[in-house]
């Protein structure tokens, strides 16, 4: 299976975002729950990346461990505003728009490795990767 690019501009790419990632962890063999999982965290990413940055893209790609583990690899990246203080960010209940302040931190929680990078005026690249 190739991986999947999904430009994100507009409110609809994040439904599509959230479709092409359930439809890629089906066919790679994720359960139900895993589906629903990587869903969520293509949403909450994909949304974050066309509020703030206003347009970027979802990378999706199947990969393997190098001791022979399947999963799916998401990489979201833009090159909006940046987060100022990533440590804040990542806090359960932080919000720059008024927000719950659930996303970073909740997607965190859903996926097995999650990583940020990002910097004031250089945008940010955020992957994630569940393991079958």
């Amino acid at each position: 299976m190739e991986s999947k690019s999904i430009a994100l501009e507009h409110d609809e790419d994040v439904v599509v975002a959230r479709g092409e990632v359930r439809t890629i962890a089906a066919a790679l063999g994720f359960t139900l729950l895993d589906q629903t999982r990587l869903a969520t965290v293509a949403s909450e990413l994909a949304r974050n990346v066309v509020k703030y940055a206003r347009a970027g893209r979802l990378i999706a790609q199947p990969t393997d461990s190098p001791h022979g583990r399947r999963g799916l690899r998401l990489i979201f990246e833009d090159t909006g505003p940046g987060i100022p203080d990533i440590a804040a960010a990542m806090r359960d209940g932080y919000s720059t728009s008024k927000g719950l302040g659930k996303g970073l931190p909740g997607s965190r929680r859903l996926v097995d490795e999650f990583d940020i990078q990002s910097a004031p005026g250089r945008g940010t690249k955020i992957t994630v990767v569940r393991w079958l």
